[in-house]
């Protein structure tokens, strides 16, 4: 994914300034970005101060670790599974038979 060359803090600064009433085309005009980029990082960081931005960017980064881990981890599972579901299925047959 294309890193924003705008920073989240920049974002919600400008997102509490439209809160305060300043218009939104102004609001874009000095940094640069575009109103679509506010209303869509309106949807996701609205009521977020920096402390609260500081703890979500600190979960995305260990979710998506998570997410890596078990990416790792769900092929060797799935190969265990299969496994032991061949010998159990084995060892009922043989009980059937005896």
């Amino acid at each position: 994914m294309k890193k924003s060359q705008f920073t989240d803090s920049r974002i919600v600064q400008a997102l509490k300034e439209h809160e305060a009433g300043r218009n939104v085309d102004d609001i874009c005009r000095q940094p640069g970005f575009n109103r679509n980029t506010l209303y869509n990082r309106k949807k996701k960081l609205s009521g977020m101060d920096s402390e609260l931005l500081r703890k979500y960017k600190e979960l995305e980064r260990e979710n998506s670790h998570m997410k890596k881990m078990y990416e790792e981890l769900s092929p060797d599972h799935s190969v265990l599974n299969g496994v032991t579901e061949r010998k159990l299925k084995g060892s009922v047959k043989r009980e059937i038979w005896l």
